[in-house]
């Protein structure tokens, strides 16, 4: 034993002997091939966690022993290695090409951490490669199909979702991603998704806002972190690091459209045209390093639609009275009395033989029959003037993002900021209004008419702050304001209780929400301690504001026969010639009123420790823990442990085990509003929104909301091939989340006067909806990602990327259900069917991306193919839960290098026309989910859209 001590004290100490002889410190400077500085190129040591990165001007400093290889990366260039020599300075000139190993943001505070190298995965997604070469140039629809984890698409008839896509990480809700913008906390939108869509019941961060001109990278987090990062992060974290490039001015101008087999409502050709026009530009400050790079964006696009033919009836006998009497000049707001001698006069003009004595009961039944092949030939119409709009919906906005920093000493100290704006207008259109319906005011509109849903969303976001070293330790102070507002315009629509006085366009109000979050940050590394130690702790207050404003009176009110608000029981609305009660406020989207708006606030406030210690140079133990106080609902406390163990020189093994939790937004706890909602078979239901303080909640037994808690685990491993140029990670993970926020299904009045009854009334609704803790959820999965890169000579490069992620989600153990809903009977209305798909089965939970990219010195040939796994139509009839089969869309696109300024791009998203499989005829029921033909593919789950074929052309030019 003695002289195995001695053995080791000897070796200890010819190895510190050696570490004093042979270490000394090396600098250099990277430029690229034109001899421009490169900064922040991540260099560390090959085999350990330390390194360093370049400052403004391309000079890095770094301590090293001899025999120790120094590795070089950057996004966009190639990986370069060094071997020590005894040579104290050593100057690189980076090849250009793809890397992932620079020094990450997000994930750990370690300053010196790369993403081989994190306890936990973390993807590295270089915009700029993908804005050059890939069809899609939004930034949700970018991560689309390249992250598989992450799922986003466009809607279609869903109001304000149409314009806004909910996205998601590991099949988790929108609202369980956390989005950063340079390691700074960005605000979610102001809207909530209360309409038939994946994320229903969640608040999502509007990441169109975001020119995608403007990032440099984006670092996706594939972890729980809210004990890092706070609320929201259950599922992971987005974060978007912004351009820092100076004296470059780069413009991509992309146009395109579809292509389609099924475009122009199946009749071919191309519809849905699409432009964006973006420019990049940077400043250098003063001669620290200092910089303001600046991104400004424009685009437009059209709608588009799928939907080939209305089946369904449209007229009936009385609106073939209708014609005759509109050909006589007769004003038709007068059939509506209960003098139905004009009536019979023009009916039997229409040869429909009325005897003189009947009466308006009799004329009812008989006037109710369908008459629609007969009026269409008569009207000159076609079945397709009675269409939808199913597609995506008109678009036009610009964007304008900045990013300052300006070192004020030699010392590291800067002053930073970033800040954004953005403007947004959009389109849409609802459920076109039968001339047959209640709702179609026939005087105004004699063929009914297409509702339109115009909205305005402006975004507005700021950042400061400074950081630098106080007594070695490194310090940030930083304060981040952001505010999302939505406001509707009603259009081509009408109030049709107030008949002939309403107006056809309306103000229906809007709603924002506001976040301004302070944050105070403080580091320390100590690279003599074991094998280096990050310390970080820091403290944080957010206060957030939700807002929702009323719109105009008749945007929202329900009138009497005589033009009077209705705000009595004892009052009755106008009816139609039928008897059936006219709905109130602007068709397609009802106002909201004076009883919805409010302003609400909360604050929070919340402490982290954050530890990572490389104990050895094979071993990594990260701890965390943040405890966080909310002013509405209470403190929580999350823990994460994470471990990093080198199994070999190539090969990481990784695993984390933590707590999270998701405060319930602002908008779940207060958002309240009456909507119109079609059911499968596309018939309307007024719903009220109510939130879970109000009398409607506690006459359910419906609890007041609180915070979801989440526990997870993952493990994986990351490998090497260096001989090979292959990269490998595997990663397996689990999700429990407890009293987990859903919008639950419509309850429905008992008809009998109930107190229930006169809420709903009062509200202009029929059923009523509320947000709550009503489930427990578990999430498993496996992410897999594989790198290659391979080198045909000095310019040529073939770079692969295969991604694939494969998840289940699923409600575990019971209904959180009140006594109250037990004994109602109401439990299967609390977390309904269609719920339960919506969160397991409507978007997939397989993806696979397979994407290799050719590059030369003139051409560059990007060729993507992804696999969209199954998904489920979400309905509350089993019977019609249709599964829609796996597709693989595959994107191609070929570039020039025209001069060393300009490159142009054609290309094609979906080149081989790929759809969803359509909606069943129909079912062993009888029944149909294409509601009349309104919707051969489904609207409620969705895979990759169903646009078709997109084909584009880009030019971008680089000016340095």
């Amino acid at each position: 034993m003695k002289q195995k001590r001695q053995l080791i004290l000897a070796i200890f100490s010819l190895l510190t002997m050696g570490i004093y002889a042979q270490s000394y410190q090396v600098t250099g400077t990277v430029t690229n091939v034109d001899n421009q500085p490169l900064p922040g190129v991540s260099v560390t040591i090959e085999g350990t966690s330390r390194g360093t990165t370049t400052d403004f001007d391309g000079n890095y400093n770094i301590r090293v022993e001899s025999s120790e290889n120094l590795i070089f990366s950057y996004v966009g260039f190639n990986d370069k290695k060094l071997q020590m020599d005894g040579t104290l300075s050593f100057d690189v000139i980076m090849i250009s090409g793809v890397s992932l190993n620079e020094v990450v943001v997000v994930g750990s505070r370690n300053p010196n951490r790369t993403a081989v190298d994190t306890a936990v995965p973390v993807d590295i997604i270089d915009v700029t490669e993908l804005i050059t070469a890939g069809p899609q140039v939004n930034l949700n629809q970018i991560l689309n199909y390249v992250a598989p984890s992450f799922t986003s698409n466009t809607q279609t008839i869903s109001d304000g979702t149409d314009h806004i896509d909910p996205a998601s990480l590991r099949g988790l809700g929108p609202d369980q991603v956390l989005v950063l913008i340079n390691g700074k906390r960005r605000h979610t939108s102001s809207l909530i998704n209360v309409n038939g869509t994946f994320g229903r019941g969640s608040v999502g961060t509007d990441l169109n806002a975001i020119p995608a001109a403007s990032i440099e990278r984006i670092e996706v987090l594939r972890d729980g972190a809210a004990a890092q990062y706070g609320s929201d992060a259950i599922a992971g974290v987005i974060n978007i690091v912004l351009k820092r490039s100076t004296n470059e001015l780069t413009m991509n101008i992309t146009s395109g459209a579809y292509f389609s087999e099924n475009s122009n409502d199946q009749t071919g050709g191309s519809d849905g045209s699409t432009t964006n026009v973006s420019a990049n530009y940077g400043l250098q400050l003063g001669d620290k390093g200092g910089f303001l790079n600046f991104t400004g964006d424009f685009d437009v696009r059209d709608p588009y639609s799928r939907m080939k033919e209305f089946e369904g009836g449209i007229f009936n006998l009385y609106n073939t009275v209708e014609r005759f009497a509109d050909n006589a000049g007769y004003d038709l707001s007068n059939l509506l009395d209960d003098d139905v001698s004009d009536v019979i006069q023009y009916g039997n003009a229409a040869g429909l033989g009325l005897s003189p004595s009947s009466t308006k009961s009799e004329l009812q039944s008989i006037l109710s029959a369908d008459n629609t092949t007969s009026e269409l030939a008569a009207r000159g119409l076609d079945r397709s003037d009675f269409n939808m709009r199913v597609g995506q919906s008109a678009l036009r906005g610009g964007r304008f993002f900045a990013n300052f920093s300006l070192p004020l000493n030699d010392d590291g100290t800067e002053l930073y900021s970033f800040a954004g704006v953005s403007s947004r207008v959009g389109n849409s259109a609802g459920f076109y209004r039968l001339p047959s319906q209640s709702r179609t005011y026939t005087p105004a509109y004699i063929n009914g008419f297409l509702p339109e849903i115009n909205s305005a969303i402006t975004d507005k976001s700021f950042s400061v702050g400074i950081k630098g070293k106080v007594s070695e330790w490194d310090v940030d102070f930083s304060n981040t304001y952001g505010k999302n507002e939505f406001l509707y315009t009603i259009g081509n629509t009408f109030n049709a209780s107030k008949q002939s006085a309403s107006p056809t366009k309306f103000d229906a109000g809007g709603f924002s929400f506001a976040q301004n979050t302070t944050n105070l940050d403080i580091s320390k590394f100590y690279d003599d301690v074991m094998s280096g130690v990050n310390v970080a702790f820091g403290s944080e207050y957010r206060i957030e504001t939700y807002e929702i404003y009323s719109g105009e009176e008749a945007s929202y009110a329900q009138y009497t026969d005589d033009g009077q608000v209705i705000t009595l029981d004892s009052q009755d609305p106008s009816v139609d010639f039928f008897g059936a009660s006219r709905p109130g406020g602007s068709q397609v989207f009802p106002g909201f009123s004076p009883a919805n708006e409010l302003s609400r606030g909360r604050s929070s406030v919340a402490g982290y420790l954050d530890v990572e210690a490389d104990i050895s140079e094979s071993f990594l133990l990260s701890l965390a823990t943040r405890y966080e106080d909310y002013s509405d609902f209470g403190s929580t406390l999350n823990f994460k442990v994470a471990s990093r163990i080198k199994a070999g020189e190539n090969t990481n093994i990784r695993a984390a085990v933590n707590t999270g939790f998701r405060a319930p937004s602002l908008h779940q706890l207060n958002f309240n509003s009456t909507s119109t909602i079609f059911d499968q078979n596309g018939d309307p239901i007024e719903v009220g929104t109510f939130a879970n303080d109000s009398r409607a909640a506690q006459l359910l037994g419906i609890p007041q909301l609180k915070e979801e808690t989440s526990s997870s685990v993952s493990i994986g491993f990351t490998s090497k091939f260096p001989d090979s140029n292959i990269t490998l990670t595997v990663d397996g993970y689990w999700v429990g989340i407890d009293d987990r926020v859903v919008y639950t299904g419509r309850f429905s009045g008992p008809g009998t006067g109930t107190e229930l009854d006169k809420l709903l009334s009062q509200a202009n609704a029929g059923a009523a909806a509320f947000f709550a803790n009503a489930i427990d959820t578990e999430s498993k999965g496996l992410d897999v990602v594989i790198t290659h890169d391979a080198y045909f000579g000095d310019n040529t490069k073939l770079k692969t990327d295969f991604a694939a992620t494969f998840s289940n989600t699923k409600r575990v153990g019971d209904v959180n259900a009140s006594q109250v809903l037990i004994d109602a009977g109401k439990v299967d209305t609390y977390f309904d069917e269609a719920s339960r798909v919506y969160l397991e089965e409507a978007v997939p939970t397989t993806k696979v991306n397979l994407s290799h990219s050719l590059t030369t010195d003139k051409f560059n040939v990007f060729l993507r193919n992804v696999y969209f796994g199954e998904v489920t139509e979400a309905t509350n009839n089993v019977t019609r839960q249709q599964v829609f089969g796996t597709k693989v869309v595959t994107d191609l696109s070929f570039g020039y290098k025209a001069t060393e300024s300009l490159t142009i791009t054609v290309g094609a998203n979906n080149l081989l026309d790929v759809e969803p499989d359509r909606a069943a005829q129909e079912f062993s029921d009888g029944g149909t989910n294409r509601s009349s033909g309104r919707f051969d593919w489904s609207r409620r789950a969705q895979q990759f859209g169903v646009g078709g074929r997109f084909l584009f052309a880009r030019l971008n030019f680089v000016l340095k």
